[in-house]
């Protein structure tokens, strides 16, 4: 039987446009502050893909929101030296901006400021300042520095948490993570400082901000596919009657409900002590760049991570006796050089997998805060 000629032709697929970025908008830093202050606010997260500038942003942001807490006028005023007033008077109105910030220097874990300063703070004469905590899955391990892109310079003199806590090689999981977190913050905050996560695993994110402990409790698909017949109102009644509500974060998606059940179901039959002192109330800030710019980004700091002792990195790190596959476990950087170090791949191959597959993972990430607003949580997208 013949075949149908116009069977062999076909009209090429029009690839679909992609989706369209965020409306940005203009973050009122003041705003910020006055809300934190108010409780209105617990925490601000900084997100957003990789190569898009969120390290940047977030000291800049507790640069800006330190200078403003020193100037405001609901706290009791700073005990500062006639130097520091006269050199503010003659430096004027532009030293209201980033400048004339209080020094004080950064810190990895949980490492503590002067007795004197915690002191001056707790006694009221020294305003809130900022520090960081990173949502980064990857920066939590020591000696990963190059590849996971962990640029500790740019964070100055603010402190910075959840970096370097465990070693290379090493397996850490969300729910350490989550109690990592949960321990930093409820420090940062009894230390009346202001707290910054600054990330781009959405998945951390989420288990910080979600407003509930974690605990590793295993799915249960039958019970799953029964709650799945409710509404959303009836499952919330349903949690309502198993203990506290967890954060608004969690109401407004009813996968995560369901989660939540699951688990407080499971705690029911099987106890654990959580603290569970977790934000309820986040402030999301969203970095964005244009993905022609942000693919740029990428490729040109590949290059200088490359040239700047990556191989060396993971060589180093191979030498040190971890296996090949444990390294490889972390992906992207760590997957592709060590395959290029082992002779696996060529540098000209391992360069052009990795590029694309950083560009990917950007996208993905994209994608899971995109998810995050469809679940009702509200991102202030701002141009950085």
């Amino acid at each position: 039987m013949a075949r149908n000629r116009q069977n062999k032709l076909r009209e090429a697929i029009p690839i679909p446009p992609p989706a369209l970025l965020p409306e940005p908008e203009v973050i009122d830093v003041q705003a910020l502050l006055n809300d934190y202050l108010s409780g209105t606010i617990d925490l601000i997260v900084v997100l957003g893909p990789t190569a898009s500038g969120k390290t940047r942003y977030a000291v800049e942001l507790a640069h800006r929101i330190t200078s403003l807490a020193f100037g405001d006028s609901r706290l009791q005023p700073a005990r500062r030296s006639k130097e520091r007033c006269d050199e503010r008077e003659a430096q004027g109105p532009e030293a209201e901006g980033f400048g004339n910030i209080p020094p004080h220097r950064g810190a990895r874990g949980g490492e503590s400021h002067s007795a004197e300063r915690s002191e001056a703070l707790s006694e009221g004469t020294i305003p809130p300042s900022c520090e960081i905590l990173s949502a980064d899955s990857r920066q939590v391990y020591r000696n990963m520095d190059v590849g996971t892109g962990k640029d500790l310079e740019e964070y100055g003199d603010v402190p910075y948490h959840l970096i370097d806590i465990v070693p290379a090689g090493s397996r850490f999981d969300l729910y350490q993570w989550q109690e990592a977190f949960e321990k930093a913050y409820k420090d940062i905050r009894d230390r009346g400082r202001i707290p910054i996560l600054c990330g781009g695993t959405g998945l951390y994110i989420e288990a910080a901000t979600c407003g509930y402990s974690l605990p590793q409790v295993p799915p249960n698909e039958e019970l799953r596919a029964e709650l799945e017949q409710y509404d959303i109102e009836e499952l919330i009644a349903r949690l309502a009657e198993l203990g506290p509500l967890p954060g608004e974060g969690v109401l407004q998606s009813k996968r995560r409900v369901i989660r939540a059940l699951e688990v407080a179901m499971y705690e029911k039959d099987h106890p654990v002590q959580k603290s569970c002192f977790l934000p309820k109330k986040p402030y999301y800030i969203g970095t964005l760049v244009s993905r022609e710019e942000r693919n740029e980004r990428i490729d040109k700091r590949l290059d200088v991570r490359l040239q700047g002792g990556l191989i060396e990195e993971v060589r180093g790190l191979l030498e040190s006796g971890i296996r090949p596959e444990d390294l490889m476990y972390y992906g992207l950087e760590y997957k592709f050089v060590t395959q290029h170090v082992l002779g696996i791949l060529t540098y000209d191959e391992m360069r052009s997998l990795l590029s694309n597959a950083i560009h990917q993972f950007a996208k993905r990430q994209m994608t899971w805060f995109r998810g995050m607003e469809k679940d009702g949580i509200t991102i202030h997208w701002t141009n950085v």
